[in-house]
């Protein structure tokens, strides 16, 4: 797949509260050129971002105001050029409901060492602060392949 065809991503996790929408507001950031959304495999319909994300977001100036969380359809994955998830269950998923969806789903820490970002919800602030540093690592290393 050549990262210069991708229009639009989305990023995927469990709720859609937590990690999620952090990373594709961070992505979509770094890379304005590309239209990135988020979903979660049992989404939590038209619920907002978890506070604790909120707080962590803001402190870097980004802004999870207008999230609604949403539940992942075949639709949403089959009008995304690039699928991005928090771990390999969710691959293990999207392969379940939508096997011709896999090749393009990769893990969102795909760059990093850790590559799947643990889900910290119902977890300390710190477990935030930890999990949004690994989303503002592993979108700066998707942007600058993007951004090609």
């Amino acid at each position: 797949m050549a990262m210069m065809m991708i229009q639009s991503v989305l990023v995927v996790c469990t709720g859609n509260i937590c990690r999620s929408p952090m990373g594709a507001r961070l992505l979509q950031t770094r890379v304005p050129t590309i239209r990135v959304g988020s979903a979660g495999i049992y989404g939590l319909e038209g619920q907002g971002a978890d506070p604790r994300a909120t707080v962590i977001c803001r402190q870097h100036g980004v802004s999870l105001n207008d999230h609604f969380a949403r539940k992942l359809t075949i639709s949403m994955l089959r009008q995304s050029d690039l699928i991005l998830v928090m771990e390999r269950e969710h691959l293990n998923r999207i392969s379940a409901i939508a096997p011709e969806m896999r090749g393009k789903c990769l893990l969102f820490g795909r760059w990093l060492d850790v590559q799947e970002i643990p889900d910290p919800y119902g977890k300390s602030q710190e477990a935030f602060d930890y999990v949004f540093g690994l989303l503002a690592g592993a979108s700066r290393e998707w942007a600058r392949r993007l951004n090609r």
